[in-house]
């Protein structure tokens, strides 16, 4: 059987005939094909384009809208009430908000719509100070991590989703 490498390839496998016999084409001259080989054990790469808008989908979306904005509520009280623990606590419910929107919707948009709505609520929490000089966020280092890092969690949700929708082998470059 000749290979879809082309040329001479099955030469030595056929007793040198060429790979095609009579009357038989050979797999590389046969045109056809969607250009990932049979059998090779590659995935072929999903086809490139945005997934569709579906009622469900859009369900998804709003759900994770209102779950970034009780993150965020919920992630600013804890991350200063409960020192360290407290924003592990926070972070890892930001990231678990992410990456599951991100498994959920299976699109970037699943980590970009709750990121967008949580950054968006935490910077408003942020500037609303009350005239008493109150406000949500504490003067420590603890606000400046939970800040950062849940932008953090975010970018990199969202690059995952990224690379797995391209189809991005994990591994390493040029081995």
């Amino acid at each position: 059987m000749s290979t879809a490498k082309g040329g001479n390839g099955g030469a030595a496998a056929d007793g040198g005939k060429g790979g095609a016999g009579k009357g038989q084409r050979s797999r590389a001259a046969s045109g056809g094909g969607s250009g990932a080989r049979r059998g090779s054990g590659v995935p072929a790469a999903p086809a490139a384009g945005p997934a569709p808008l579906t009622p469900g989908r859009i369900g998804i979306y709003v759900l994770l809208l209102v779950a970034g904005v009780l993150v965020a509520l919920a992630g600013t009280l804890v991350q200063a009430a409960w020192f360290p623990g407290g924003l592990v606590l926070a972070l890892a419910a930001v990231g678990g908000l992410f990456y599951g929107g991100t498994r959920a919707t299976g699109t970037t948009a699943g980590a970009l719509v709750p990121g967008a709505a949580w950054l968006v609520t935490v910077f408003l929490l942020l500037s609303d100070v009350r005239p008493e000089g109150d406000f949500l966020f504490g003067p420590g280092a603890g606000s400046y991590v939970f800040l950062l890092g849940g932008i953090l969690v975010a970018v990199i949700c969202a690059t995952a989703a990224q690379m797995r929708t391209t189809g991005a082998r994990p591994g390493r470059v040029g081995g």
